[in-house]
């Protein structure tokens, strides 16, 4: 609490000086002492609501916000309706412009292929690597994985697929990391993706109209399961609990060859895709400012 006494007085005279006419705040406790400064030099605040639970710092400066930008309508639950638009979740442009068919050939796939494709966020994710690093014998017979491991995470995995068969290497593609470009057109080639449910799925993943198996962080505050739920509970994914990896296989199983159900779920996804998120806050942005 003092760091952040301390961060707001030291934003005062920075807002004094350069007098903005509006600030926008995406959540998180670094945001907290920009938006108190803010408010107190009465500069309007548009609050952005990345997940579908907002946590405690955003909790705190609803009081002091002009308006509250939602990625999702579920988020109306938790927030005064007087202040809450839904905009949706700001994609970068490579959502956009994701492409199945050049993502296939990004990543030289036949396009007659079954797809999962696999990340643990940026950093990696080391029990879903490892869960899928057991499976992939059984899942490379099959289908293709495109499988974003994770920089920190990259020697480990190497070296569990390292006694994969040869004809099996083909259909692995594992990548320490993937651009914005890249990760755009492989989530687009791909029929199911398998991923933690950070705030960036409630964008990326209807952007791609890819369904999806969630796992969810299992730490709390990070509200994780909430982002997964939504997505369940519009028909568009599966929740697995990060305990239950053991039940990946036949999930995964289940879901690839049931073609009729990752038509449904992916339409379903599409449906969540607000194209326009970035333009809407940005209005948000100029209509508090004035």
């Amino acid at each position: 609490m003092a760091l952040l006494a301390l961060a707001t007085l030291r934003a005062l005279p920075l807002l004094l000086w350069k007098r903005p006419r509006v600030a926008i705040a995406t959540g998180g406790y670094a945001c907290v002492p920009g938006a108190v400064a803010s408010w107190l030099t009465r500069v309007p605040v548009v609050l952005v609501l990345p997940d579908v639970v907002p946590g405690r710092a955003v909790r705190a400066l609803v009081p002091l916000t002009h308006t509250i930008a939602a990625s999702t309508d579920a988020a109306r639950h938790y927030l005064p309706s007087s202040k809450t638009v839904v905009t949706g979740y700001p994609v970068r442009e490579e959502f956009l412009r994701a492409d199945r068919a050049r993502g296939r050939h990004r990543f030289d796939i036949p396009g007659e292929a079954t797809v999962l494709f696999v990340a643990g966020g940026s950093l990696g994710a080391r029990s879903l690597n490892a869960a899928v690093a057991r499976l992939l014998p059984h899942l490379l017979e099959r289908h293709h994985v495109i499988h974003v491991t994770g920089r920190d995470r990259w020697e480990e995995v190497t070296e569990l697929t390292v006694d994969l068969p040869e004809q099996l290497r083909d259909r692995y593609h594992p990548f320490p990391y993937l651009d914005a470009g890249d990760m755009a057109d492989a989530l687009a080639a791909s029929d199911l993706a398998l991923m933690r449910s950070g705030a960036s799925t409630l964008g990326e993943l209807p952007a791609t109209g890819t369904p999806a198996v969630l796992v969810p962080l299992p730490l709390p505050g990070v509200h994780q399961r909430e982002n997964a739920q939504f997505l369940a509970d519009q028909g568009a994914a599966v929740v697995l609990a990060n305990d239950d990896l053991d039940r990946l296989g036949d999930l995964l199983d289940l879901l690839l060859t049931d073609r009729g159900r990752l038509s449904g779920m992916g339409q379903a996804m599409r449906l969540l895709f607000h194209p326009d998120a970035a333009e809407r806050i940005a209005d948000l942005a100029r209509e508090a400012a004035g």
